[in-house]
């Protein structure tokens, strides 16, 4: 099992596999990338420990707005990547890193590297 655990919750697969590219390439094999299009899977997602997690705002059966809440309850960096406006975020999660598609994958490699223990990042690089 992968030391690293990374959330992507995106129901574009085209999209998911940008992000899970951009992921992989700034982690490498350490990573365990979890790639769901769900509400409801996302939110089973959240009863393991995450390294961070990347969070479509409209996906299948709803916003992500409640998992984005457990998220920062349980104190795990994440980030919207989302084709939403910001404005139509919660007031409580207003202050949550806001990547708007059409999104650099850069952007997504640098917000995980920030996101992601230092520590964490040694052992995966080796």
């Amino acid at each position: 099992m992968a030391d690293i655990r990374v959330l992507i919750v995106e129901d574009d697969p085209f999209i998911a596999m940008d992000i899970e590219s951009a992921v992989a390439d700034q982690l490498g094999d350490a990573v365990e990338l979890i790639v769901v299009e769900s509400v409801a899977e996302a939110r089973r997602m959240t009863a393991k420990p995450l390294a961070c997690a990347l969070l479509d705002i409209d996906v299948v059966g709803g916003k992500t707005f409640d998992v984005a809440s457990v998220l920062q309850d349980s104190g795990t960096p994440f980030a919207f990547v989302s084709g939403s406006a910001p404005h139509e975020v919660p007031a409580a999660l207003r202050g949550v890193r806001f990547l708007r598609k059409p999104f650099s994958t850069r952007e997504v490699a640098a917000f995980v590297k920030s996101a992601v223990a230092p520590s964490d990042l040694e052992s995966a690089q080796g």
